[in-house]
């Protein structure tokens, strides 16, 4: 019986779900009524009169129970009954109230008690503009490269402003500037304000920009807050290294040991960082110039590295480049002249020594000799002489020849000594005090006023036919046995023979004109013709002519060039040469390059009558596009057919920042559980640059992002992860909009959205608020009222949906009456103690106990303080 009793309350008590599908009932009017107040205004200030809108009296208010209810804890406004005014409770902030939500609206409810009946109505909150614009950050930092063509726009960060309408922020205006003007935007946002390139910046003119950007709001007059934007142009490589000078003439004694400093040549460059930074090497340099010289590439010092010789070579001209870090180049020429030393002491050659003669003959021919120095100038000025008390003297030939006669006729029985045992130096003879004879002479009248002409082409074989000397002398075959004929040279190689026996002028060995003459041209070889009986000589040249026999030949197999991908089409970059050993139409003639639509060859003439390749640039680069290039130089001579060399020319196109940073997926999206814990990852960005190095590296951060943004969420600037860094609460903000930004090392930016939206969680009990309760009521009175109550709960969805009851064999009833409120009415006359209690997101009510009139109220609140799960409590009876 007892298990049965015990089921039937169990059933009975079985809660009554009752859900809110209702926004009014029949006693409230549809559309609520509006009334308006201007925030700020002082506590008690009059809001309206209710009388005409409630279709009331004043007498009536009282007797009806007339009073102002609304939503929250707080009660922010009064009703007067005694006239009928709706008056303010305490003075009203818009900003605080509503936030940047327009209208703002602070919804009320007049109840009347007596009998049950509602009257919806609003108070529109004004704004004031009691607002100042302000900049979250004083100061904003700019960087722009000075590459970027002007038109191009850049977002800057916007001012917040808590009015609202017109009282709001409304535009932006920036300080007078010759570089920029302002562009204003309209977004759902607001007004976004940005930075328009007007002329185009040069970091060299001016590093740093500053303007002042304002912002105004609508009022009368107007407030403004203002913030330095700083303007950091950033460098390209829009500038060549120059030399202080461009030619360095310098001489040098020939006797300089090695280690020695030649000069310092020095060359600077206006960008800065890499693209300011110097290096220097030698451009275009033979393989003398390399073995003799060298130079330091940091500090561009000159130092040689072998012996000179000025009788080798007297001069050096010496092409020197300075190139940046971003491959651009200027150049210089150092021409170094060898200063001769007297270090060679003079040589003489015998020509013809006859070491027996006749007695009593006069001026008869002893010797025929030649005398040379390599040195120049007074070093190389000779004195040839014999000493006074001998029977001889010495006469000039022709240039440096001379001949060694008898003065007297020579006795036998005096014992003469030879004749050449006086002289100094048989092999060598140096200058003494006695001057007998300077060479100033070149030709005497003993030698042929033209020299004879003969031209061989270099590599003919040894004993080849060159002329018929006898001939073109007018003299007999005989002649030439007859007056011991022969062929002498400058030099001890005896390259010529001469024929007595015919009279032909023969090879004595093959000659190699590149060996022979270098890359001098003519190419020619001096000879005499000596007759010594009589003593008569003649000049010779022979002309080499040079045969196709060497290809040209770059120093290296590949160079490497870095053209940065903002070079202007038209634009020079030196390569390197080939060399050739031939000469004339069989030298280097011109130079191609490997077909590409990017650039062509031009061939330029030297002053040295050498040919220099110059790459000139075609169109515009793309170093995206692509990024380097590998063509193939060839030199080609004049011969038939050419001869060829080929070095390979590697191309790297160096960056410049011409690209932003994007970001991968704008807006993000993602949800976020409110009871998160901190730390905890929302989600990462990622941003793509396809520039390279330092301006592909991309760092992340907030862009104007409010205080509420930067306190609740942290992003890494190297990764993007975005973390919580404050707790979330669903029932304040439900998501956030945060505008991120992808900057790269050039100054370059791109933006995006990251729309988070929080997810609510169970977070909350749902709330009763009592409104009216009659502690005592008539008995035998149905349907009386009771109490009216109103429940809520923060949550949202199906975590905010209620579930009012009370138990099915209590003598009340449970009506929904406008929107969340409810009236309780009583039946009978009893007293009860009733509570909200049970699982907090039932909101159900639950009947402690019926009270009789012998307890006392101590009773019943000490049975309520026992109860730990009753939350609001009251007496019915």
């Amino acid at each position: 019986m007892e298990a049965g009793e015990g089921k039937e309350r169990f059933l009975k008590q079985r809660q009554v779900l009752i859900f809110f599908v209702l926004l009014g009932i029949a006693q409230v009017a549809s559309k609520p009524k509006q009334y308006s107040v201007a925030e700020e205004m002082e506590s008690g200030s009059f809001v309206a009169n209710l009388l005409k809108d409630l279709g009331l009296e004043v007498n009536h208010l009282a007797a009806r129970g007339a009073r102002v209810v609304s939503k929250g804890k707080k009660t922010r406004l009064q009703f007067d009954r005694q006239t009928g005014n709706l008056l303010l409770n305490e003075k009203l902030d818009r900003e605080e109230l509503c936030g940047l939500a327009e209208p703002c609206v602070l919804p009320f409810q007049v109840l009347l008690e007596n009998p049950l009946q509602f009257f919806q109505a609003e108070l529109w909150i004004r704004d004031i503009n009691d607002h100042s614009p302000v900049f979250l950050d004083k100061e904003i930092l700019l960087k722009i490269s000075e590459s970027i063509t002007p038109g191009t726009t850049f977002l800057i960060e916007r001012a917040q402003d808590l009015d609202v309408g017109s009282n709001s922020l409304q535009s932006y205006t920036v300080s007078p500037n010759s570089h920029f003007h302002l562009k204003l935007q309209d977004s759902s946002d607001g007004i976004l304000p940005q930075l328009v390139l007007d002329k185009a910046l040069d970091r060299e003119e001016q590093a740093e920009i500053r303007l002042t950007l304002t912002a105004l709001d609508g009022g009368t007059p107007p407030r403004s807050g203002t913030a330095l934007v700083r303007i950091e142009v950033l460098d390209i490589n829009d500038n060549a290294p120059e030399f202080a000078k461009l030619l360095y003439e310098v001489q040098v004694l020939e006797n300089s040991p090695i280690g020695f400093q030649v000069a310092v040549v020095s060359a600077r460059d206006l960008d800065i960082g890499t693209y300011g930074e110097i290096s220097y090497v030698f451009s275009q340099a033979s393989e003398d110039i390399r073995k003799t010289f060298q130079i330091n590439a940091k500090s561009g010092e000159l130092i040689l590295t072998q012996k000179l010789d000025f009788e080798s070579i007297q001069s050096y001209t010496l092409n020197i480049q300075a190139t940046d870090g971003g491959g651009l180049s200027g150049s210089c020429m150092v021409f170094v002249q060898v200063m001769d030393l007297n270090d060679n002491p003079p040589e003489l050659t015998m020509s013809t020594l006859i070491d027996h003669i006749p007695e009593n003959l006069q001026e008869t021919i002893i010797a025929v000799l030649s005398v040379s120095d390599p040195d120049s100038g007074d070093n190389g000025r000779m004195v040839c002489s014999i000493e006074d008390d001998l029977p001889f003297f010495l006469k000039p030939s022709v240039e440096n020849f001379y001949t060694l006669l008898t003065n007297t006729p020579l006795d036998r029985r005096f014992g003469c000594k030879r004749p050449d045992s006086n002289m100094k130096t048989p092999e060598r003879i140096q200058p003494n005090r006695q001057v007998v004879a300077f060479i100033l002479m070149v030709f005497l009248s003993q030698a042929c006023p033209e020299p004879i002409r003969y031209s061989v082409i270099e590599e003919t074989e040894s004993g080849s036919f060159i002329a018929h000397l006898a001939k073109d002398l007018g003299l007999g075959i005989g002649e030439l046995t007859a007056r011991s004929a022969r062929v002498v040279s400058d030099d001890d190689k005896q390259r010529l023979q001469l024929d007595r026996q015919t009279g032909d002028l023969l090879l004595r060995e093959k000659i190699d004109r590149e060996e022979l003459c270098g890359s001098v041209e003519p190419c020619v070889l001096h000879f005499q013709v000596l007759l010594e009986t009589p003593v008569q000589f003649f000049e010779g040249e022979l002309s080499i002519q040079d045969i196709n026999d060497h290809s040209p030949v770059f120093p290296t197999g590949e160079m490497l060039l870095k053209i940065p991908e903002n070079s202007q089409p038209g634009t020079l970059f030196p390569l390197k040469l080939a060399q050739d050993l031939d000469v004339g139409s069989n030298g280097l003639q011109k130079y191609t390059i490997s077909p590409n639509s990017y650039f062509h060859v031009l061939t330029r003439n030297h002053s040295e009558a050498k040919k220099y390749p110059d790459l000139v640039q075609d169109k515009a680069l793309d170093r995206e596009e692509q990024p380097a290039f590998s063509l193939t130089l060839i030199a080609l001579d004049g011969g038939s057919p050419p001869k060829s060399g080929t070095i390979t020319v590697r191309i790297l196109i160096t960056d410049v920042n011409d690209n932003a940073p994007e970001f991968v997926h704008t807006p993000y999206e993602v949800q976020v559980l409110e009871n998160s814990s901190l730390d905890s990852p929302v989600l990462s960005v990622s941003a793509k640059d396809i520039d390279s190095g330092n301006f592909g590296s991309v760092s992340y951060g907030f862009f104007q992002a409010s205080d509420e943004i930067k306190q609740t969420f942290s992003i890494n600037e190297v990764t993007g992860e975005i973390r919580l860094t404050k707790k979330l609460d669903f029932e304040h903000i439900k998501s956030y909009h945060v505008e991120i930004e992808a900057i790269d090392g050039g100054g370059l930016s791109g933006k995006g959205t990251v729309v988070i939206h929080v997810v609510d969680v169970n977070d909350n009990a749902p709330e009763l608020t009592i409104s009216s309760l009659t502690n005592s009521i008539p008995e035998n009175a149905p349907e009386t009222v009771v109490s009216i109550f109103r429940i809520r709960d923060r949550d949202s969805g199906d975590n905010g949906k209620m579930i009012c009851s009370i138990p099915d064999n209590l003598p009340f009833l449970l009506k929904p009456t406008f929107k969340n409120f409810y009236t309780l009415t009583l039946s009978q006359s009893y007293q009860y103690d009733v509570c909200l209690t049970g699982d907090p997101r039932t909101g159900e009510f639950k009947f402690l106990k019926q009270i009789f009139p012998n307890l006392l109220v101590e009773d019943t609140e000490r049975e309520i303080k026992e109860n730990p799960n009753c939350r609001n409590s009251f007496v019915f009876s």
